[in-house]
């Protein structure tokens, strides 16, 4: 497991130069199964980060840019239940 860590760790830093903490705590975080939510200025290379993660791992990669208005469902989806008119239910 060590070895494919580091294995990891060399092919993320082949394009993310530093940011070694961040890199260690969002990778503990996926392994772990749980979410982060990596906030910083622009050209921290949050995005760059997640992309090569997304890419060195074979993993789907997407990306939602925050506005003001965007609102929960606009990420989750709603649901809309419809009664049957058959049983009312």
């Amino acid at each position: 497991m060590k070895a494919g860590r580091e294995e990891i760790l060399s092919e993320i830093h082949k394009k993310i130069i530093g940011q070694r903490e961040v890199i260690n705590e969002t990778l503990l975080t996926l392994f772990v199964g749980g979410n982060s939510l990596i906030i910083g200025v622009p050209g921290l290379a949050k995005t760059l980060l997640i992309q090569t993660m997304a890419q060195v791992l074979d993993l789907k990669f997407g990306r939602i840019q925050f506005t003001p208005d965007l609102m929960p469902s606009d990420i989750t989806g709603t649901d809309i239940i419809q009664e049957d008119p058959k049983t009312g239910g």
